[in-house]
C-alpha cells in the first residue's frame, strides 16, 4: 500500500488564480481552489465590493440582518481568499489588475462577455499579458447563443429553465416549489468549474497550451438532471415515478415511519441476502420463516401485508430505539436527518466535513467542506476577507511602489 503521509493534502499549492466574480456560484468555485491550496485573489470593485456582503445589511439573510454576528452567506464562498479592492472602470485600476493577471495561472470570472469587453478584460486582453493564462467563465446559461450575455441565478437559469422545479412535486398551491435551499445550483456549478479548473492546469502542464473554461448553471442543472433528461425522451418520463408506497413490490425498498413522526429508509436490494437479519434487528424473528414472506418472490406477492406489518413495527418505537437497534445492522438504512443533526453525525465529525474557523465577526463557526480529500487528510478552512484587506500587500507584491498605490488609492483607482 502506497504511503500517503508525506504527501501534500492541498494538490494546486503554488497556483494563483485571479477572481474577478461576484455572489455565489463562482466565487463557491473559488473557495474549492482554496481549499485545494491555490492562492485566490477576490477581486472586488472599490467602493462597493461584492453584493453578497450586502445580503446581510438587506436582512435577506436569515438571522444577520444587524451588524454582529458573522456573515454565513459571505464566509462559505470566500474563505481564504485575499481581497482586493479595484476600479476596474478606472484606467489605472485596469492596469493594475492586468499587473496581476501577470502573475497568476488563472482568471476566474462570472462578468459576461459584454462586461467583459467593455472594461477590456476579455481573452485578448488578459492574454496579451499572460499568454499562458487559463481563463474560467461561469454564466447562466453558456458562452454561446441568444441568452449568452443575458444574466441569471441558481433559481432561475438552474432551477427553472434547467428542470428541476417542473420535475419536483407541485406544492398544495399546484405552484412549483422552489428550490431546495439557498445556492442550490450556485454551489454544484462552483464544484464543477474547480473540477474544469484543475483539469485545466493539468492540459497546461503537459501539452502547454492554456484553455478557457466555461461552465454554466443550465448545463450544470441538465448535467445533475441527465438519467432522467434522457428519459424523457426517451420514455416521455417527466419526474420520478412516486407509486403507492403501500404497494412496493419489494418492502424493504421503502420508507416508514416512527412513533415519533420521523422517518426512515431502508434500500435491501439484496433483499433475501438481509432479511433474516433484519428481521431479527427489529424484534420479529418470526417473520423469517413465515411462508409468506419467506423469500422476495413471496414478499412481492404479499407485499401489502408485509409493508402492513413493517409499519406497524417501525411505528411502535420512537427514532432513538431504531437507532440502536439498527446500529450493527449489515443491510443499507439511515434515519432521514435534520439538518441540525449533521453537526452531531459521527461520520461527519470523525471525516471533518464541517470545519471549524474564526469569522471576522470574532465569533467560532463551521463551514461546509467541499466533499473532495487528499492524501485522507480533512480540509482546513480560514475566513473570508474584509473588503479590500489585502489590496496594498498584493500589489506590493505585484511590483508596485508605495508612492503608487497611494497615488491610485488617491484617484480612486483602488480601494
Amino acid at each position: 500500500m502506497t504511503d500517503v503521509s508525506n504527501l501534500s493534502s492541498r494538490p494546486l499549492e503554488g497556483a494563483r488564480v485571479i477572481e474577478v466574480s461576484s455572489w455565489m456560484f463562482i466565487p463557491s468555485g473559488g473557495s474549492v481552489l482554496v481549499d485545494w491550496g491555490a492562492d485566490v485573489i477576490k477581486v472586488e470593485p472599490a467602493d462597493t465590493g461584492d453584493p453578497q456582503r450586502g445580503l446581510r445589511t438587506l436582512g435577506i439573510v436569515p438571522g444577520t440582518s444587524g451588524s454582529e454576528g458573522p456573515n454565513f452567506m459571505w464566509e462559505q464562498p470566500n474563505r481564504g481568499k485575499r481581497s482586493v479592492g479595484i476600479n476596474l472602470r478606472h484606467e489605472d485600476g485596469r492596469e493594475a489588475l492586468l499587473k496581476l493577471v501577470e502573475t497568476a495561472d488563472v482568471f476566474l470570472t462570472n462578468y459576461l462577455g459584454a462586461m467583459r469587453r467593455r472594461l477590456r478584460i476579455d481573452t485578448e486582453d488578459l492574454r496579451e499579458r499572460n499568454p499562458q493564462l487559463i481563463i474560467a467563465r461561469g454564466s447562466g446559461h453558456g458562452s454561446k447563443g441568444p441568452d449568452a450575455d443575458v444574466g441569471g441565478y441558481d433559481g432561475t437559469s438552474y432551477w427553472a429553465r434547467g428542470g428541476h422545479g417542473a420535475t419536483a412535486r407541485p406544492g398544495p398551491d399546484g405552484y412549483p416549489i422552489g428550490q431546495l435551499g439557498p445556492a442550490y445550483g450556485d454551489v454544484m456549478g462552483g464544484m464543477a468549474t474547480a473540477g474544469a479548473i484543475a483539469a485545466a492546469l493539468y492540459q497546461r502542464s503537459v501539452t502547454g497550451m492554456p484553455s478557457i473554461v466555461d461552465v454554466s448553471l443550465l448545463s450544470t442543472a441538465m448535467w445533475q438532471m441527465s438519467p432522467l433528461l434522457i428519459a424523457a425522451k426517451l420514455h416521455g418520463m417527466d419526474r420520478m415515478p412516486q407509486g403507492d408506497r403501500s404497494k412496493a413490490p419489494n418492502p424493504v425498498v421503502n420508507t416508514y415511519r416512527t412513533s415519533d413522526g420521523r422517518f426512515l429508509i431502508i434500500i435491501l436490494l439484496q433483499a433475501d441476502r438481509f432479511w433474516g437479519e433484519l428481521c431479527e434487528c427489529i424484534g420479529r424473528p418470526d417473520l423469517i420463516t413465515d411462508p409468506r414472506f419467506v423469500d422476495i418472490k413471496a414478499r412481492a406477492e404479499n407485499n401489502e401485508l408485509c409493508i402492513s406489518i413493517l409499519d406497524e413495527v417501525f411505528g411502535s418505537q420512537p427514532m432513538s430505539h431504531w437507532r440502536e437497534a439498527l446500529a450493527n445492522f449489515g443491510g443499507v438504512w439511515t434515519p432521514y436527518q435534520t439538518l441540525e443533526e449533521l453537526y452531531e453525525d459521527p461520520q461527519v465529525i470523525a471525516n471533518g466535513y464541517l470545519p471549524s474557523m474564526m469569522a471576522s465577526s470574532g465569533d467560532e463557526m463551521q463551514l461546509v467542506a467541499n466533499p473532495a480529500q487528499f492524501n485522507e487528510q480533512p480540509v482546513t478552512v480560514e475566513r473570508a476577507p474584509e473588503h479590500g484587506e489585502h489590496t496594498e500587500m498584493v500589489l506590493l507584491d505585484a511590483g508596485f511602489e508605495w508612492e503608487e498605490i497611494a497615488a491610485m488609492k488617491e484617484s480612486g483607482a483602488i480601494l
